[in-house]
């Protein structure tokens, strides 16, 4: 029996894509091309892997397991070839990214803009989905996330801290009233963020002389996906906003919005980097992470520089 790395790699673009023309997309070739490659690979094999339909193609019994032994297989050829091209002529081949919707679109393109065009041989294909989407069984490279990050198998890195902000619109303000303290807070009208579990519940930090954050249950009016839609929502004067610091950081400038209840921190959180082990030591993956950790170093875009102080000058007393 033999097997052919084209055969392969063919089937497994059509196992991750879900479609023959994704794979076909994928791989830049024409679609009867990757039928024929997953044709051979089954006869070579003796089995059917893909369950076609007019609307879908799915993977049979035998093609999971196939698909599941052969990945890490395959993976760890592609990097081998990679290394070997990337130590003589620098970043090469294509990095998947899945990254959150309101980041990607506000900041994660112009971090990555002079990495892709310093090498020119590195292609980037970034997901943007608010949703957790799974790194391994989608084929991702690297993940962007914001928040707490569950224990698995992949490799995270933190890139920074970022604090949360309590913040409502002039208009709602002056409408409402602001909370005086935490304990007012489930009297007003909120906007929740539908991806997080926890979306009804906000989290301070303790105060001074306690050691628990603090809990507290809030009405959410309106409840959304995006981080952008929840921000429109706080601008129209919709109710309270807590969202990371960068979807409002203009709005904050700019006073569309303005900080409610500043004497209580909300618990921070943070962005991470992550992907599969078998991901880890990919140069291209370094390199992205590397980037983006330089991008946001001593500060990250949506924090404006600090204005320099002013020089002393001294000004002699005119003698009359």
């Amino acid at each position: 029996m033999t097997l052919r790395f084209d055969d392969i790699s063919a089937f497994a673009a059509v196992a991750e894509s879900g479609s023959v023309s994704g794979a076909a997309r994928r791989l830049g070739v024409a679609k009867s091309v990757v039928s024929k490659r997953v044709a051979e690979l089954e006869r070579s094999l003796g089995a059917t892997l893909l369950k076609r339909t007019p609307r879908s193609v799915t993977l049979t019994d035998r093609g999971r397991t196939f698909y599941d032994r052969s990945r890490a297989i395959m993976a760890a050829l592609d990097e081998a070839a990679t290394l070997v091209r990337e130590e003589q002529d620098g970043l090469h081949g294509l990095l998947r990214i899945a990254a959150p919707m309101t980041f990607g679109t506000m900041y994660l393109g112009q971090m990555l803009w002079p990495l892709l065009c310093e090498h020119r041989s590195l292609e980037v294909a970034i997901d943007l989905d608010d949703r957790v989407v799974d790194l391994l069984g989608s084929g991702y490279d690297l993940g962007i996330r914001v928040g707490t990050l569950p224990d698995s198998s992949l490799i995270a890195r933190k890139l920074i801290d970022m604090p949360r902000v309590l913040c409502a619109s002039p208009a709602y303000v002056a409408k409402a009233g602001a909370p005086a303290s935490l304990d007012d807070l489930p009297r007003h009208d909120c906007i929740g963020y539908a991806h997080l579990a926890s979306g009804q519940v906000w989290s301070f930090q303790p105060s001074r002389g306690g050691t628990e954050p603090r809990s507290v249950r809030v009405k959410s009016r309106f409840v959304a996906n995006n981080g952008e839609l929840m921000r429109g929502a706080a601008v129209a004067g919709l109710g309270l906003l807590l969202v990371p610091d960068f979807i409002v950081a203009d709005a904050l400038r700019d006073g569309s919005l303005v900080r409610v209840l500043p004497g209580c921190r909300p618990v921070p959180t943070a962005l991470n980097a992550i992907c599969p082990r078998d991901r880890h030591g990919s140069p291209r993956v370094r390199a992205v992470v590397d980037q983006l950790l330089a991008a946001m170093r001593p500060r990250p875009p949506w924090e404006p520089a600090r204005a320099a102080a002013p020089a002393h000058v001294r000004v002699s007393e005119t003698r009359r």
